[in-house]
């Protein structure tokens, strides 16, 4: 749980980084595939990590309104990148403005249950982070590289000379 916005704002533009490390490797090629029947494909995954922002931004009382409901995925990664940067920038401009630090322990009702304002951002980070760490493994799944985002994948202790670790 965050108990400073400085702290969220470091945190989330070192996800979206790391998220838009992820979206730039994905191909038109590679976009829709389907590895199985339960699986969403990249470019549904990316869209869900996008949507859910000013969904849960919403819930929580930061956004007014979500224009991004039942809209379909977009044709092109760069239109579903471009609409991520967007909103990922718009929640971080409403949660310097609307909240404080010593908002961050107060309550709200977020899908039924009771959270406080801090643990609603913690749970914007760890869910985009869970929706990542899915793509990476369709990536592998249709032959994309993965970028290192925690530490060097495999293709970058290659680069690196050091065998990966099983």
């Amino acid at each position: 749980m965050y108990r400073s916005i400085e702290d969220f704002e470091n945190d989330w533009k070192n996800e979206e980084n790391s998220t838009l490390q992820i979206f730039r490797n994905i191909t038109d090629e590679t976009k829709s595939i389907k590895i199985h029947e339960n699986v969403r494909a990249l470019d549904r995954l990316a869209w869900h990590i996008t949507q859910t922002i000013p969904e849960m931004g919403l819930h929580a009382g930061l956004m007014t309104e979500n224009l991004l409901d039942g809209l379909p995925i977009p044709e092109s990664f760069e239109e579903i990148i471009n609409v991520y940067q967007e909103y990922n920038t718009l929640l971080l401009k409403r949660v310097k403005s609307k909240w404080t630090d010593s908002t961050l322990g107060d309550k709200v009702d977020m899908y039924g249950q009771v959270w406080t304002k801090g643990q609603v951002l913690s749970v914007f980070v760890a869910h985009q982070t869970h929706h990542r760490a899915q793509m990476t493994i369709v990536m592998r799944m249709v032959d994309l590289p993965v970028p290192g985002v925690y530490g060097p994948a495999k293709e970058e202790w290659a680069q690196m000379g050091i065998p990966a670790m099983d």
